[in-house]
């Protein structure tokens, strides 16, 4: 029966490996790219700092929060925060809106030296910044995020800030290892588009695929299993 199965295997697993070979050793590869480059390295931890610590006291905050509170409909939470040395209070519902903490009178928008005066307090490296851009909407990195601001630095790694155009809040880090493992992650997923859908019919596809490749391998080791004893001819 085994005997049977062995030709038709053989060739089948010829044409697989063929068939599989890039996406192999691009798992392969990607794995090992993955697992080399510790995560908080790829979310830019030791670059720049999500968040800063407050130095404000809750005394610091004179406004009156409950005519800010009459300002905003379908509030779902209040947050004392900073910036650039000032105390702020942000309402967060459908659009976040900022206000004075000392005064109650609604924050404009910060500028763009304001912007990168923000930037240089959160990062962690020396390094000066290379651009400042305001997108309307942000790439894919950053999953489309309206009304951003993206600073970049010239450092080795190309050390990337989003920041919140409306009040200044860092978004998230970004840099070319981030990117690299990104881009692997892209060819381990097989998702060549959005880079997020784990079940997306090509992965499974080829995953099964891959199986039937390691089972007619499995019948070709049958046919001269490293067990069986040659003969030895003198």
């Amino acid at each position: 029966m085994i005997k049977k199965l062995l030709k038709p295997a053989r060739k089948l697993h010829k044409y697989l490996g063929y068939l599989l070979f890039l996406q192999i050793f691009a798992w392969l590869l990607g794995g090992l790219v993955m697992s080399a480059i510790p995560l908080e390295k790829v979310h830019g931890k030791h670059l720049a700092l999500r968040k800063l610590d407050n130095p404000f006291s809750s005394a610091d905050y004179r406004a009156d929060i409950n005519k800010l509170v009459q300002q905003s409909t379908k509030l779902e939470h209040i947050q004392f925060s900073h910036f650039l040395g000032l105390p702020i209070i942000k309402l967060n519902h459908d659009e976040t809106q900022v206000f004075n903490g000392i005064t109650g009178a609604p924050l404009a928008a910060p500028s763009k030296m304001q912007i990168i005066q923000q930037a240089d307090k959160h990062v962690l490296i020396t390094a000066q910044v290379s651009s400042a851009t305001h997108l309307t909407q942000g790439p894919r990195e950053i999953g489309y995020r309206k009304n951003v601001w993206k600073v970049e630095y010239g450092d080795a790694l190309n050390t990337t800030l989003y920041l919140s155009a409306s009040n200044g809040e860092v978004i998230t880090v970004r840099s070319s290892l981030w990117r690299i493992f990104d881009f692997f992650w892209m060819l381990h997923i097989m998702d060549y588009d959005e880079r997020e859908d784990f079940n997306n019919p090509l992965l499974v596809s080829f995953a099964a695929t891959s199986v039937f490749f390691c089972i007619t391998g499995l019948l070709l080791l049958l046919q001269s299993p490293p067990w069986r004893k040659r003969r030895r001819y003198t």
